[in-house]
């Protein structure tokens, strides 16, 4: 007795249809995954934008206070002002606080802090919410005549 070739193929097509279920319950299994991958992704990278924002402003405010002839030149009223100017998108904006001293040499510095409070999209567990991203620069004031 011979066998038609209708019957032969029969298994292979149930084989395919078999692998193809498999491929989509694979996938519907790492979806929640993969999207939960990519937010945390997502968040890291706003989370790195905004500290680069933050350590700008930190920096611009030091260069500010730390050179007696910046105010009478400089665009900028004041401290914060000169601080904020790398961040005018931000939302709240972020605090500016600074103080003077003097280092174990006798120099006199001037040290700014910014502290910006982050906001994740989605909270996760461990990490409070909102973040703080704090930045302190010290910086050497520069003497008001050269030497």
């Amino acid at each position: 007795m011979r066998l038609h070739r209708s019957y032969c193929r029969l298994p292979s097509l149930v084989f395919q249809a078999a692998r193809r279920g498999s491929a989509s319950v694979e996938l519907a299994l790492l979806l929640p995954l993969l999207g939960l991958l990519f937010l945390i992704t997502v968040d890291f990278a706003r989370l790195y934008y905004h500290y680069s924002i933050v350590t700008n402003c930190a920096r611009n405010g030091a260069l500010y206070s730390s050179d007696p002839t910046t105010a009478t030149e400089s665009p900028y009223p004041n401290l914060t002002a000169a601080a904020l100017a790398d961040a005018p998108d931000l939302s709240p904006q972020p605090t500016v606080s600074s103080t003077n001293g003097t280092d174990s040499s006798g120099n006199l510095y001037v040290e700014v802090t910014v502290v910006y409070p982050f906001t994740t999209i989605s909270s996760y567990p461990g990490l409070s919410n909102p973040i703080n991203l704090t930045r302190t620069v010290r910086m050497r004031v520069a003497p008001a005549a050269p030497n």
